[in-house]
């Protein structure tokens, strides 16, 4: 699959799910995965957490540059409780904080526990950034 396929599909997955058309974002996700190598999923899921971080800041607005973004529940260990969600959140904070190695060995742990944990835990990262970009889009523009 080239880069201007595999974005689109990446578009395609993250505009589904903001929507709320679950069965839709699954089907291009699952065309991602079934086209991409392990490095091409990296990718996307790194481009996934780019749109979530970009969200944050049109929620929380730029962080300094001696900052650091941490994501904290209003339900303490809830992601805990479910690893997908624990992947997602750690994911999308290590990218937000531009930490590649952490992004690359939560990938890795993700990809090592294989099958459906994978899946899921991909799947989780794209939930919640849709629902940062649902809570950003009924935010009112200034």
């Amino acid at each position: 699959m080239d880069q201007a396929e595999a974005s689109k599909l990446v578009f395609n997955a993250l505009a589904h799910a903001v929507a709320g058309d679950s069965d839709a974002a699954a089907t291009s996700l699952e065309s991602l995965g079934t086209q991409s190598d392990n490095h091409q999923m990296y990718g996307v899921c790194c481009a996934i957490a780019e749109v979530g971080k970009r969200m944050m800041q049109r929620l929380f607005g730029e962080q300094p540059t001696d900052s650091m973004v941490v994501l904290q529940e209003l339900k303490p260990g809830a992601a805990m409780a479910d690893p997908h969600r624990a992947f997602a959140l750690r994911f999308l904070t290590a990218y937000a904080n531009d930490d590649r190695d952490m992004t690359l060995a939560l990938f890795d742990t993700a990809l090592a526990a294989g099958g459906e944990q994978y899946v899921e835990s991909v799947c989780a990262l794209l939930a919640e950034v849709a629902g940062l970009c649902r809570l950003a889009l009924a935010q009112p523009t200034t």
